[in-house]
């Protein structure tokens, strides 16, 4: 992946005025993939601004703004950025016992941050084990959060649940169990997600089927945050061979909706270097609800990369960068291949964050995990006019 072209920027002052200069500049690939970067100019001199014309500011693009991990051992990671102008964190805890959570004012503070632990799972019964994947939602002025888990009696019976807190706070506000929610199914589920669109609120699940054999994701419309209604509909099962790697696959589901579309990301096979992201891609103005509204990705968007030792990226979910100006994939991965026994059991899944880029056709391009640009030269021409 490399820089095809960098934007021009032009910004205006006035003579011995600093000029404000932006924090990002557009940069497009190869494959015709635009976004934002950060970039850092170099200094402007008071002397540069004495006299009215051109000035030249260069400047370094960096892609590789937030620390790498952002946070350790947190697979599943869901970051959502919150009108309070706090960035909040949750993941699945190595342990699978808990729901932390942590905020920041910024993405990179988030690593050291304060994790609070707002739910522990129950001594037996339901919600006794494997807590795993909590997402964060705020839903009409109430906060939600979505996980998986199963119970002492029987680790394996998983299924989806819904906490809800109605705090300002919520690391310090009081959650209350909603319970289970109503899929039809009475099998393995796992990886609720929900999104809004066109006044209705739908959820996305990961649902075993076939004696437990293979993932699927399902759809369905809910009427309250915690309770499906109506027809729940297939919307992927594997089908392509990368899907297909150890187990099959598709889970994690993770919606972002740009340029019309409203995109699925989710995650294929076994959860070991093999894991992947593939995209599912359906207009907006589509039946949701309808198999064939939808499109799926015929390789895998986003997987491991020796290049960057990123193994197994996967279960993402999607922010933007604290001035809006760019949309971020944050995912889990481990730094390493071999692993010994069972991968859910191997907690070096780390958290990342990177900018996606967007192509012509308005699909997402999220590149190779832990891709680094640094180095670019990028300019500014700063007109300096007379004071009037």
């Amino acid at each position: 992946m490399r820089i095809e072209k960098i934007a021009d920027i032009v910004v205006e002052t006035k003579v011995g005025v600093k000029p404000i200069l932006p924090a990002t500049v557009e940069v497009t690939l190869t494959n015709g993939a635009k976004s934002n970067l950060k970039v850092e100019w170099g200094e402007v001199l008071e002397e540069q601004l004495q006299l009215p014309g051109k000035l030249i500011i260069n400047g370094r693009i960096t892609s590789q703004e937030y620390p790498s991990p952002l946070v350790e051992q947190r697979a599943d990671p869901y970051l959502l950025k919150h009108h309070d102008g706090y960035y909040y964190f949750t993941g699945s805890y190595p342990l699978y016992d808990r729901i932390v959570l942590r905020r920041a004012k910024k993405i990179a503070e988030l690593s050291t941050a304060e994790e609070v632990v707002i739910w522990n799972k129950h001594e037996s019964g339901i919600m006794s084990e494997h807590i795993w994947a909590p997402e964060l939602h705020y839903i009409e002025n109430k906060w939600y959060i979505y996980f998986a888990a199963g119970e002492k009696e029987d680790v394996w019976a998983i299924r989806p649940y819904v906490l809800e807190c109605t705090d300002e706070n919520p690391l310090t506000g009081k959650w209350i169990e909603k319970g289970k929610i109503n899929i039809n199914f009475p099998s393995f589920s796992l990886d609720a997600t929900t999104f809004a669109h066109n006044g209705e609120r739908y959820l996305i699940w990961a649902q075993k089927v076939k004696q437990d054999t293979i993932s699927n994701l399902y759809i369905a419309k809910m009427s309250n945050p915690w309770t499906i209604e109506g027809e729940q509909v297939l919307l992927s099962t594997p089908e392509h061979d990368w899907e297909k790697q150890g187990f099959y696959v598709n889970e994690g589901p993770a919606v972002i909706k740009r340029n019309g579309f409203i995109f699925v990301a989710y995650s294929a096979s076994a959860t070991d270097d093999r894991y992947a992201i593939g995209l599912l891609s359906a207009k907006e103005n589509a039946d949701l609800l309808d198999f064939n509204s939808w499109k799926k990705s015929a390789e895998p968007v986003f997987a491991t990369s020796e290049e960057t030792n990123k193994f197994g990226p996967g279960h993402n979910s999607f922010t933007t960068t604290e001035d809006g100006s760019s949309d971020l994939i944050v995912y889990h991965a481990r730094p390493y291949k071999e692993i010994v026994g069972n991968s859910l059991y191997d907690y070096n899944r780390h958290a990342y964050v990177q900018r996606v880029f967007w192509k012509e056709n308005g699909e997402p391009y999220f590149g190779i995990p832990g891709f680094v640009l640094e180095g670019m030269k990028a300019n500014v021409t700063v007109r300096i006019i007379v004071n009037e």
